[in-house]
């Protein structure tokens, strides 16, 4: 199973760190342009990030609530495979996003219970994948909070999806045995302060990942 599990390193800001996710393996890194965020990166730090991440890896954009107009500018501007919505957004915006561009539209999705899975649902045919994450709190994504993965087991899942909230090198492994999930996210389990990512942590998680 794990062998075909893909990795995302999210909230990236430096280049070092960058090339350490994509020489240890991920499959996906992402850039957040949510400025309250720690991991907050600008249009023109995400500019130059992109363009360090070869064919081979894809690149999503993390927005939150962000409006029409500033969407597509950024989108023009960094050129990502996916745009990663984190906060309020609507199955109709997320459906016109996904019907009208070549991106990949994914949807952050706080799981308390297996209602919130049931809820979900209702994103079916607007997104292209949902990444199961802790409820939000003061901070969309980033929280270190591990959904209770018992909730996801035995799940029918009827979109395609991947797990966040918490992950690290010391629970990954256990994350994909219990949950089978096909992409695992980690962020704030990879570093020493809130959004300075460790290269060594990045590395672990992406080697723990792939044997789990």
């Amino acid at each position: 199973m794990s062998e075909d599990t893909e990795i995302k390193i999210c909230g990236l800001s430096t280049p070092e760190t960058v090339d350490a996710a994509v020489d240890a393996g991920a499959t996906h890194i992402g850039l957040n342009l949510y400025e309250p965020s720690p991991r907050y990166v600008t249009v023109e730090q995400a500019v130059k990030l992109r363009r360090r991440v070869p064919p081979s890896v894809k690149v999503a954009l993390v927005v939150v609530n962000m409006e029409a107009e500033p969407t597509a500018r950024v989108l023009d501007a960094v050129r990502p495979d996916i745009i990663q919505f984190h906060g309020l957004e609507t199955p109709e915006w997320l459906a016109l996003i996904k019907n009208n561009t070549p991106l990949e539209v994914w949807k952050a999705w706080g799981v308390r219970n297996a209602d919130s899975l049931a809820n979900a649902l209702k994103y079916k045919d607007a997104v292209h994948r949902m990444l199961y994450d802790a409820p939000a709190q003061k901070m969309p994504g980033g929280t270190g909070t591990a959904i209770d993965w018992s909730i996801m087991e035995g799940f029918r899942h009827q979109i395609p999806w991947g797990l966040a909230g918490g992950l690290s090198p010391q629970n990954v492994a256990e994350a994909i045995a219990r949950t089978g999930a096909p992409l695992v996210d980690a962020s704030s389990g990879l570093e020493t302060a809130p959004g300075v990512k460790d290269v060594d942590l990045i590395r672990q998680f992406c080697k723990a990942a792939r044997e789990a």
